[in-house]
């Protein structure tokens, strides 16, 4: 039953525990922040003195039940399998992934999995859910590498609210000579992190930044999402900044959170060497198609909050329509080989669709559920698509069977209702839990104006 195993916290625990308070002890730590994500999104935090950070690696420390059931404009919603006003978790961090915040002196950070007080894991923890997923994916002898490209808007609230630190242009040099002490800062407090920063570049918006890290197992990549924001947001108020992950801002395109999956079978990448198309396997190909049969119904998931459909327009690079394509940036899946003779460690696949009002732990969770089914099913991958949907006849794509994902809050909710496999592996706490804010969200924007819904979320992510 999701969210019923035991945590069973022991002697290995709390040495772990008690090694890397130790650590950081001798770096000049004297607080810890503790975060999850929570059902809207935003992460949470609570933070402690570095001397208890044993205790609560065992015993956790207490937070209202009620924050599974919290928008992100930190209204409350209901859900039956939810507590409110009573009930109770326990977030215990994870030792191993205790990290320094370069960003901020004598601080580190660590994320949680979260508890009941009887010690079994709560259903609604999403990092618990994704780690449950990953083991799913194991059984059948697979395993993924995960990593995110982060966009972002920063501003100099000095001068206003939605003010760009820099005016392009896209993609440009000049972005980064503006921005270069900031961002040389952040590549070394990422790296003293072992975020493992591959490229940051302006984006297409003025204000907008994109940093890619690198690879590493999911729950990992999950946390060094969470971990890279942090430091963003810290460094950026540093330097006079204030940073917005938010889908929408001010700027034309929005913000982006695409994620890069290769799915890997002892040793070997999956998406190369095979026989289908583009040299992928056929549990490759069949890893992808089950990831696209399920994308409407992660569009919830994945593009959680109004301010969402603001930036999942066609031809805008955004990926709206269940397709595929090699180096197609209009397809929701664009298929990446890499250069010649790097196709084995290069090839993975990238969803552009969706952004950062996701938690990332329930949306890689939801990939790996999707994609696991996708290949115990044996799911044939449709044709590719070489061209861009949003200008192609409607009538022409029905027929080759490529779907519009939903263009509301509200339709993306219905579609992962009618979802069979992900309320079987989400659990119906959890299930229940996330469309309940989501829901609640929908609700309450339904009839705002796209600057009122832009205002809402602007600084909540």
């Amino acid at each position: 039953m999701p969210g019923g195993e035991s945590p069973a916290p022991g002697a290995a625990q709390a040495e772990a525990a008690r090694e890397a308070a130790r650590r950081a002890e001798s770096a000049g730590v004297r607080v810890v922040m503790l975060t999850f994500v929570d059902n809207a999104g935003v992460t949470r935090a609570r933070a402690i003195p570095l001397r208890l950070f044993e205790r609560a690696a065992l015993w956790g420390v207490g937070l209202s039940s009620a924050w599974y059931t919290v928008t992100a404009t930190d209204t409350v919603t209901s859900s039956p399998y939810v507590g409110n006003p009573t009930g109770d978790i326990r977030l215990l961090p994870d030792p191993d992934a205790l990290r320094l915040l370069a960003a901020q002196p004598g601080w580190a950070w660590a994320p949680t999995d979260q508890f009941n007080q009887d010690g079994t894991r709560h259903p609604c923890c999403a990092r618990s859910y994704l780690r449950r997923m990953a083991g799913r994916a194991a059984e059948s002898d697979l395993t993924l590498k995960a990593s995110f490209e982060l966009e972002w808007f920063m501003a100099e609230p000095a001068h206003g609210p939605a003010v760009p630190a820099h005016d392009g242009p896209a993609v440009g040099a000049l972005p980064l000579i503006r921005l270069s002490e900031f961002a040389g800062e952040l590549i070394e407090a990422l790296e003293r992190q072992d975020v493992g920063v591959e490229a940051i570049n302006g984006e297409y918006s003025d204000g907008q930044l994109e940093l890619a890290f690198a690879p590493r197992d999911p729950v990992a990549a999950a946390d060094a999402n969470v971990l890279t924001r942090l430091t963003i947001h810290a460094l950026a108020a540093r330097h006079g900044y204030r940073s917005s992950f938010s889908p929408a801002f001010a700027g034309p395109m929005g913000n982006g959170g695409h994620v890069h999956l290769s799915v890997w079978r002892q040793g070997a990448n999956l998406f190369a060497g095979g026989d289908g198309p583009h040299g992928m396997t056929a549990t490759g190909a069949a890893f992808l198609a089950g990831l696209l049969e399920e994308l409407p119904a992660m569009t919830a998931i994945g593009a959680p909050c109004a301010a969402s459909y603001l930036r999942l327009l066609p031809s805008r690079w955004a990926g709206v329509y269940s397709c595929w394509g090699r180096e197609n940036r209009e397809a929701a899946l664009r298929f990446i080989t890499g250069m010649a003779g790097t196709e084995g460690s290069a090839a993975n696949a990238e969803v552009k669709c969706f952004d950062e009002a996701a938690n990332p732990y329930l949306l890689l969770g939801a990939f790996v559920t999707a994609g696991t089914a996708g290949v115990l099913s044996d799911r044939r991958l449709p044709a590719e698509y070489t061209t861009d949907p949003g200008a192609d006849d409607p009538a022409a794509l029905a027929r080759l069977g490529v779907r519009r994902l939903p263009a509301t809050l509200d339709e993306a909710i219905e579609e992962m209702r009618g979802s069979k496999l992900l309320l079987d592996t989400m659990g119906p706490a959890l299930h229940d839990a996330f469309l309940a804010v989501r829901s609640a969200e929908a609700g309450q924007f339904r009839d705002s104006s796209d600057e009122e819904i832009i205002s809402a979320y602007r600084w909540r992510f």
